[in-house]
């Protein structure tokens, strides 16, 4: 199999497993091999000279770049339809990375009002040290966006679904607003990937994921990337990675990732069909008040949902009519199904966002943001689909007892 140019139509499965490598230049090795190292040795002090100039091309550092982390890299700009990626030590390294090198002193962000509290903290509690202040916006209606940005405003960023309640943003038309006043626009892909959803295709300068989740897959590394334009992408490597944040993918991550996406499209499809299953199961039962799933034709942007993403995705969030005690309850009554934070992984997981991911909100902000006590978020895994069922059923049924 020879190596596929940028220019390839190939199917998302196929690019997911073979762009960018051909084993007959690495000893017919089938597997990308991984490059230990934290240095790299210059054939003349001349050559090493020009590197560092960024007059040849070539590896310097571990900190600048690695060629396991490139194949990565180059595997996910194509996958998210982006000239170019960055990966990074983690999903908040990278969106941290992205924002350090877009801002200064003075400058504004808009954020949406629903965001993963550690992306929430940064903002609040991190940028408004440095003089940089954060407006938060319902950007589902794109008219308040339009009535908010301002000559301050540098960059706008949302998750799409988000987390945890899953609503959706409509890419499209707030990359239209943004960019008549020339604003960079930075979607977080995570719940999707981009085998749902591609972002920069409905208009976005950047796409930001937690690698950790399902681009990886298995619950056993941390990882983060940022994919957009060439441009873009080497101000935040050499700017917010390589001086600020030293967020920096360890090589063995990288090659992790690489094996997640191998598999990525047949985990997204059962991770789909067995959530649209679960959450069926679960708007259907009595001791629920409501339930958050793109893909249910009562969600209140299933329209939306279905112009944007290929597939609904397999995250849910919903609420017990007995709020937060219900909640913990079920909980704590699941058997088979995991009470642990992340997602994306094979294992289905449950946490309660309050109390957990979104504690960096106050009870007055989760209120505002539309996170109730009560609210519990599943992460639907790959396990047999009667089996998850039949564990939320018990779960449910004794709630009440």
């Amino acid at each position: 199999m020879s190596e596929f140019s940028k220019s390839d139509t190939s199917g998302f499965a196929t690019r997911a497993i073979h762009k960018g490598y051909n084993p007959m230049s690495h000893n017919g090795a089938l597997v990308p091999p991984v490059y230990m190292t934290s240095t790299y040795a210059f054939p003349d002090t001349a050559s090493g000279g020009d590197r560092f100039a960024g007059d040849q091309d070539g590896y310097i550092y571990g900190r600048l770049g690695n060629p396991t982390q490139a194949l990565l890299e180059e595997r996910l700009a194509s996958l998210e339809g982006g000239e170019t990626a960055l990966a990074t030590a983690s999903g908040m390294g990278a969106i941290t990375s992205a924002i350090w090198s877009l801002v200064q002193p003075g400058d504004e962000v808009i954020a949406d009002k629903t965001l993963y509290g550690c992306t929430f903290a940064f903002f609040k509690h991190g940028l408004s040290k440095f003089g940089v202040s954060v407006r938060y916006v319902d950007l589902t209606r794109p008219e308040l966006l339009a009535k908010a940005i301002s000559d301050k405003t540098r960059v706008i960023y949302f998750e799409t679904p988000s987390n945890p309640n899953n609503r959706l943003v409509d890419i499209a038309a707030i990359t239209d607003i943004a960019h008549l006043r020339d604003v960079v626009v930075i979607v977080d892909n995570t719940y999707c990937t981009p085998y749902l959803q591609q972002p920069l295709s409905l208009g976005a300068d950047l796409v930001v994921h937690s690698a950790t989740k399902y681009l990886g897959g298995h619950g056993d590394l941390v990882a983060g990337a940022v994919v957009g334009s060439r441009e873009l992408i080497d101000t935040i490597r050499y700017v917010g990675l390589k001086d600020m944040t030293g967020a920096v993918i360890a090589p063995m991550d990288a090659f992790l990732i690489m094996r997640g996406l191998k598999t990525l499209e047949l985990r997204m499809d059962r991770h789909c069909s067995s959530a649209m299953a679960v959450a069926k199961q679960i708007e259907q039962h009595s001791e629920v008040e409501v339930i958050y799933y793109p893909g249910l034709e009562n969600f209140s942007q299933h329209e939306l949902a279905k112009r944007q993403m290929k597939d609904y995705g397999g995250m849910i969030a919903f609420e017990l009519k007995g709020g937060i005690e219900a909640g913990i309850k079920f909980m704590d009554k699941l058997q088979l199904i995991t009470r642990a934070v992340s997602l994306g992984d094979a294992e289905t997981l449950v946490q309660h966002p309050a109390s957990m991911t979104h504690s960096p909100y106050t009870p007055e902000e989760r209120a505002e943001f539309g996170i109730s006590d009560g609210l519990v978020r599943l992460s639907v895994g790959l396990e047999t689909l009667s089996d998850i069922q039949s564990d939320i059923e018990c779960a449910l049924a004794s709630v009440n007892k």
